[in-house]
């Protein structure tokens, strides 16, 4: 049996893009030079891996064989990566998961100062909600993350792995129309917003606005629940409520509405980090501590304050 590399890369690819026109498309190949290389494997192994259908799904036997392939890959990732730090030319490309929020106020500085200071690595952006986003890290689908809140290393599976980067400690703020009696306030207490209706999106950070809530006394009910962001705010426009948003929200703040310190206080962390069972993507370290070097000091740093790791976890 000879399996090779391209076989694997194009089975992964057709996987992740969900057909084999669009990993053609990621994998700069011809179609018909992508569904050879999976269909080569597939002799080479005796039995399917896919279901063509649309979108493509993997076979039992393939979804056994998806997380091998993956450690493959990240093993020759590992290889290209002890000769890139030798020679100072990394490249590859980068499929960066985050959510929502952080995909609209944190990352797309991250990917203009990246643009600029790693040219030769190309980052792609996932958006998802906060699980999504953890599974997506783990099966490999995305090569890092900004997670929120990860687990200190005593709590993780492997706890000798690289933590990864903080970027920010991301602060809670009451979000309230410019013409809101507390509009002009240096800050708000949540038991002052008791009488209005509140909105919450359930996308992450319900169960810590809930836990606000509880701290301050008060019963959790939210009159509406609302999973887009963009709409959640369109209505505190509208006057239909207040809620809660984290800072890193700020930029999407229209001129009508204001962000406000808030108490009880409480705050986030936002990591940049790889999957903490297989190795990192070559480049990710790389952007990891061009991210901390182009962020403030007392912003960006390990995120449980061990100096930055040499080398590939």
């Amino acid at each position: 049996m000879t399996l090779n590399l391209p076989q694997l890369r194009a089975f992964l690819a057709v996987v992740d893009a969900g057909g084999f026109s669009a990993a053609a498309a990621e994998l700069g190949m011809s179609q018909s030079a992508v569904s050879h290389a999976v269909a080569s494997l597939e002799r080479e192994l005796a039995a399917p891996l896919l279901i063509r259908a649309h979108p493509v799904r993997t076979t039992a036997l393939g979804e056994r064989v998806l997380p091998h392939a993956r450690m493959a890959l990240s093993a020759v990732r590992s290889v290209e990566q002890i000769a890139a730090d030798a020679t100072g030319t990394m490249t590859g490309t980068v499929r960066l998961a985050a959510t929502p929020t952080v995909c609209q106020g944190l990352v797309p500085g991250l990917l203009r100062h990246w643009r600029e200071d790693q040219p030769r690595i190309t980052v792609r952006v996932f958006e998802g909600d906060s699980g999504e986003v953890a599974a997506w890290l783990e099966d490999g689908t995305a090569d890092a993350a900004v997670l929120i809140d990860p687990p200190p290393a005593a709590a993780r599976a492997f706890p000798h792995a690289d933590p990864g980067i903080q970027l920010a400690t991301d602060e809670y703020r009451a979000l309230l129309p410019r013409d809101h009696p507390l509009a002009d306030e240096p800050g708000v207490d949540l038991r002052d917003l008791e009488d209005d209706p509140f909105l919450i999106s359930p996308n992450g950070c319900e169960d810590r606005v809930r836990t606000l809530h509880r701290r301050a006394g008060l019963r959790f009910a939210p009159t509406h629940r609302v999973r887009d962001l963009a709409t959640l705010i369109r209505m505190v426009q509208a006057g239909i409520g207040v809620t809660v948003l984290s800072e890193v929200s700020r930029s999407l703040i229209p001129a009508d509405l204001v962000l406000l310190p808030l108490k009880p206080q409480t705050s986030r962390r936002l990591v940049l980090t790889g999957p903490q069972t297989r190795p990192w993507h070559p480049a990710l370290r790389t952007l990891a501590e061009s991210a901390a070097g182009h962020l403030a000091p007392t912003t960006a740093r390990p995120a449980e304050g061990r100096p930055l790791p040499s080398g590939t976890r």
